[in-house]
C-alpha cells in the first residue's frame, strides 16, 4: 500500500487511483515498480501515447480511468483506451459513445460526474437534474452507470459535497462513488469512497 493510502487508512474496498495526469514518465515507472495498478488521466491524447505507446507493455495488467472531460468526438477513441470513464455528464456524449461502443464492440463502465456545487463553469450534472438523467440514459441507451463522481468546489467544506454524493449513490442503487483528491482524500474515505483520486500527494509535487 502507498504511503497516501496509508495515511488515509483506506480499507481493503477502496480504491486508489494514482492521477498520473501531466507526471513524468519516470514517475509513472516508480509507482508501476511499486505495484499500483489503477491509474487515472485527463486527456485522451495524451493517454494514447503514454499508454498506448510508451507503458503499452503493461497496458493489460492495469486499469486506465479517463477523469477528465471528455469531448464527443473523442468518444470512440476513449472507448479503445480506457476502461473506466467517469465523466459521463450529458446525453450528447452519451449517445457519443453508443454509437462508438457499435463500432469498437463493447462499452466501458460509466460513472456520471455530478457538479454538487452547481458551479456554472464545471461540468456535471446538477443534483436536482440526476434523477431525470439517469432514467434518460436507461430509457434511451440502456444505459445504467456504475456510480457517481464529482469534484466539490475548491472554497467550500469537501464533507457535504461527499455526503451529498454518497447518499445519491444509495439513493439510486449505484455501486461506486469515485470523490476525493490530494487536498481532501482522507474526508472522502472517512465517508466512504469507493474510489479517490491522488495525484501530488502521491506523486509528490510537478518537476
Amino acid at each position: 500500500m502507498t504511503a497516501a493510502a496509508k495515511r488515509a487508512d483506506m480499507n481493503d474496498d477502496q480504491v486508489l487511483i494514482a492521477a498520473s495526469k501531466k507526471q513524468p514518465d519516470f514517475k509513472i515507472k516508480e509507482m508501476l515498480s511499486a505495484g499500483q495498478k489503477v491509474f487515472g488521466e485527463n486527456r485522451v491524447q495524451e493517454s494514447q501515447i503514454r499508454w498506448g505507446e510508451t507503458f503499452q507493455y503493461v497496458r493489460k495488467d492495469i486499469e486506465l480511468r479517463l477523469i477528465g472531460p471528455l469531448q464527443s468526438n473523442k468518444a470512440l477513441e476513449a472507448i479503445r483506451l480506457f476502461d473506466v470513464i467517469e465523466t459521463l455528464d450529458r446525453m450528447s456524449l452519451a449517445k457519443a459513445l453508443v454509437k462508438a461502443a457499435d463500432k469498437h464492440g463493447s462499452l466501458p463502465s460509466l460513472l456520471v460526474q455530478v457538479n454538487t456545487g452547481e458551479e456554472p463553469q464545471k461540468s456535471g450534472v446538477l443534483p436536482r437534474q440526476l434523477p431525470l438523467f439517469l432514467r434518460e440514459l436507461k430509457k434511451e441507451y440502456n444505459i445504467i452507470p456504475s456510480g457517481l463522481m464529482c469534484i466539490p468546489p475548491q472554497k467550500e467544506a469537501a464533507s457535504p459535497h461527499f455526503w451529498l454524493l454518497r447518499k445519491l449513490t444509495e439513493d439510486y442503487g449505484l455501486q461506486f462513488t469515485s470523490m476525493g483528491m490530494s487536498n481532501d482524500f482522507e474526508v472522502a474515505v472517512e465517508m466512504g469512497a469507493t474510489h479517490v483520486r491522488i495525484g501530488s500527494a502521491l506523486f509528490g509535487s510537478r518537476i
